[in-house]
């Protein structure tokens, strides 16, 4: 085996091994995007179940809905957390109006963590 062809078999493997690289990293943020709306999901279900638990309709307001909804014991065990270091903000007392999502994530400005479907949640 001569010198440059030794060459030309590392550059290769260098190629491939940027290559698997790139596609771990583009995989690594798409799992937190799923994960981070797969929390807003989870939260949004809590507050509904919660508003038709005890009849509240969107638009009422109920005294520590957070609290109400998260919690050990409650319809979501523990506040969720954004896997990409974002952070949610709270709807506050008011139960959201279907299709506007009760957490949001500080994320989602520029696009990544804002699902695109919330009619049926």
């Amino acid at each position: 085996m001569t010198l440059l062809e030794l060459t030309v078999v590392i550059v290769i493997l260098l190629s491939l091994i940027g290559l698997l690289a790139i596609g771990a990293a583009t995989w690594k943020e798409g799992s937190d995007r799923s994960v981070c709306i797969l929390n807003l999901q989870a939260v949004q279900k809590g507050v509904r179940s919660f508003s038709n638990l005890y009849g509240y309709l969107p638009g009422n307001s109920v005294s520590g809905l957070e609290s109400q909804v998260i919690g050990a014991g409650r319809f979501v065990e523990t506040m969720p957390v954004c896997p990409s270091e974002g952070s949610y903000a709270s709807g506050g007392d008011v139960i959201p109006q279907m299709g506007s999502l009760y957490f949001n994530c500080s994320l989602a400005s520029s696009g990544e963590h804002e699902p695109v479907v919330t009619e049926d949640w």
